[in-house]
């Protein structure tokens, strides 16, 4: 039975089109920000005409290679029915190779890393172009206002401002386009750089042309982000957005690098190429609409980033945190914890580098990682729909050379920045690996049992008016993945903890599918009226709200006539007084008559230092905490190893 359908379908569309290019483009689209910027400095003096040529030639074939054809054409392919995203991608293919998962805690650790650099660096390389007019203006002041004004923002939902975003990104993007015409009427030879002879000619003989490389990156930086978010906009909207967003920026690009051509070569202090094409009047406006840009960049990322760890709590990468939904629109969410996690980041990130320049160093490394992570997933989901090898070998050795080389190359930021983004990286993805190795260990203590050996007890349990009635309806979370199986640790708690005494048990079992939105349930009936098991199917995407959906079961149940919810005790039946429910939530602790291998033991300590920081179960379910009890059950119940003590009389 199906509970209900949350499948949207994103059909091409003008409006839809408009729609992409605010929520899609905001990363990959204000790259012209900084990238050029970064260039020169990485440059350092050795600037000619080739060079700048060599530079744009990277970039134009950067953004054909890595994001028109890997992800546009060939990723945006590999869609999880409609959600994309590097765990999507982990979702379809993690059946046919278990230790998958390492490489999806690294990718998505890795772009959530990038989700707290991109705010910083957009913004304040926007706020920046005040600077033109005004040298000694403090823009931190202003970055961080911003900053603290768009994380405020987030916990009453952006679906107001949200409408606007498109029309504002379409403005943004025409104006990249006309700025860049403007300066390449002056400069014609600069369209050179489509020849990729010139990109080969900077990494080939350049002093610095291969660590350059590291600033071109740049230019690609939001591809992933645009994969993540093809669940909100339909792989056709997207590629024909493309289309414009791709002309406009290469037409900036140019438009910066003939301006540079332009200039004295005995320049050495550059000012940001992309405002400086802007004429003095219209520069008020530019600094406006880049803010305004920045910020919509900044919200895709900060939503990507709830929507990764979303994914990750239900494909049990990341502790269980409370996510709220402040609309009723798809995909809007609100995760508290992890918005201001990434505010406290964000403003620390502003306050360590200062500005874009020192940011630039640090920002692309962990995306390289992402992208790389995607290119191997995408070789098994295409051995998964059956492409031949040979075009899954030239399509793996093309892409690991490609993100291998610009991976090398932010290498060199290492020291100057890239070090902050792999730490962040690298504690989220030890919070992961914790999480996921912690429960892994917990399940080695958990033991089955065939149901049939307790069916006659749990029968004459329930008649036995000797014993004080529990609940009515005695219901428990099962992990056991078949019906005939039970956990020793439920029949522990039924009939050795506290006989409990119930009319029906329910035993609740939550199955996480690899599809995005399924949202079914299953009924069977084991000891008709006294032992019923209810099977939820949910897509990794899907909130296990347990208490909502049991009470859906419950209606449809009672409506096909299959069970009757009025109280069980008499004087209450005859007012026709609806049955009492409670709720058992059985928590293993470590027995301490054993320890674990030192490693082992660390991880189960920092495991249970996460359990105590997240939600409990109680509330992830979303019970009614006034019929809830939680119970401690140890690992192992009948001790294994035991020390001989010996009796003296």
């Amino acid at each position: 039975m199906k509970i209900k359908s949350s499948q949207t379908h994103n059909a091409l569309s003008a409006a839809g089109i408009i729609i992409t290019m605010g929520i899609v483009f905001g990363d990959i689209g204000t790259s012209p920000l900084y990238v050029m910027k970064a260039i020169l400095a990485g440059s350092r003096g050795f600037i000619a005409v080739d060079t700048i040529l060599g530079a744009i030639s990277c970039i134009i074939w950067t953004l054909t290679l890595q994001t028109t054809i890997k992800y546009v054409l060939i990723t945006l392919r590999a869609d999880n029915r409609g959600e994309g995203g590097i765990l999507a991608l982990y979702a379809l293919v993690r059946r046919r190779k278990k230790s998958l998962f390492a490489l999806a805690i690294i990718g998505a650790s890795a772009l959530l890393a990038d989700g707290i650099i991109t705010p910083s660096i957009t913004i304040v390389s926007a706020v920046e172009g005040l600077k033109l007019q005004y040298p000694s203006f403090d823009i931190i002041p202003i970055a961080l206002l911003i900053v603290a004004a768009l994380f405020l923002v987030q916990q009453f939902g952006t679906a107001a401002i949200g409408s606007s975003f498109g029309p504002i990104m379409l403005l943004w993007f025409g104006m990249l386009g006309i700025l860049g015409v403007i300066q390449i009427v002056q400069l014609p030879i600069v369209l050179k750089a489509f020849n990729p002879y010139y990109a080969f000619e900077l990494l080939a003989h350049h002093p610095h042309g291969f660590l350059l490389l590291g600033a071109v990156f740049l230019c690609t930086t939001g591809a992933e982000a645009l994969y993540s978010d093809l669940g909100h906009c339909g792989i056709a909207n997207i590629r024909i957005s493309w289309i414009f967003v791709k002309t406009a920026l290469i037409l900036n690009y140019l438009g910066q690098g003939a301006w540079i051509l332009l200039q004295p070569q005995s320049t050495t202090v550059w000012p940001n190429p992309f405002f400086a094409i802007m004429s003095s009047w219209f520069l008020p406006f530019g600094v406006l609409l880049a803010t305004a840009a920045a910020v919509i960049a900044s919200q895709a990322l900060i939503s990507g980033s709830y929507t990764i760890i979303s994914e990750a709590i239900q494909l049990n990468f990341w502790p269980k945190v409370r996510i709220s939904y402040p609309t009723t629109r798809k995909g809007q969410m609100y995760i508290s914890s992890i918005n201001w996690l990434l505010f406290v980041a964000v403003v620390a990130v502003i306050l360590m580098f200062q500005n874009s320049a020192n940011m630039e160093a640090a920002y692309g490394l962990a995306i390289t990682i992402t992208m790389l992570m995607t290119t191997i997933f995408m070789a098994f989901f295409l051995q998964r729909i059956r492409r031949k090898k040979f075009y899954i070998a030239i399509f793996v050795l093309i892409y690991l050379s490609i993100e291998g080389s610009f991976l090398a190359a932010n290498l060199a930021k290492f020291i100057h920045g890239g070090w902050f983004t792999l730490l962040l990286a690298g504690l989220l993805a030890f919070i992961m690996y914790t999480w996921q190795r912690g429960r892994a260990v917990k399940n080695q203590f958990t033991k089955y049992v065939k149901l049939n050996t307790s069916i006659a007890a749990l029968q004459d349990l329930s008649h036995d008016e000797s014993i004080p009635l529990f609940s009515t309806n005695l219901v428990y979370i099962t992990h056991a993945d078949y019906a005939n199986e039970i956990e020793t640790k439920i029949l522990f708690s039924i009939f050795n903890k506290k006989p409990k005494r119930a009319h029906t048990y329910w035993l609740l079992h939550v199955h996480i599918t690899d599809e995005p939105h399924t949202l079914e349930y299953s009924v069977e009936n084991i000891i008709p009226g006294i032992l019923i098991r209810v099977e939820f199917r949910l897509g990794f995407k899907v909130q296990p709200r347990i208490n909502l959906y049991f009470k859906h079961v419950l209606e449809e149940m009672v409506h096909s006539n299959e069970i009757n919810l009025e109280s069980g005790y008499p004087s209450l039946r005859k007012h026709h007084v609806p049955a009492d429910f409670f709720y058992i939530i059985i928590r293993r602790i470590q027995n301490y008559d054993f320890d674990f291998p030192p490693f082992q033991q660390f991880i189960m300590d920092v495991y249970n230092w996460l359990v105590k920081m997240s939600t409990s179960d109680i509330r992830a379910y979303g019970l009614d905490t006034s019929n809830v009890m939680e119970e401690k059950v140890p690992f192992v119940i009948e001790s294994g190893k035991r020390n001989e003590i010996k009796r003296i009389r």
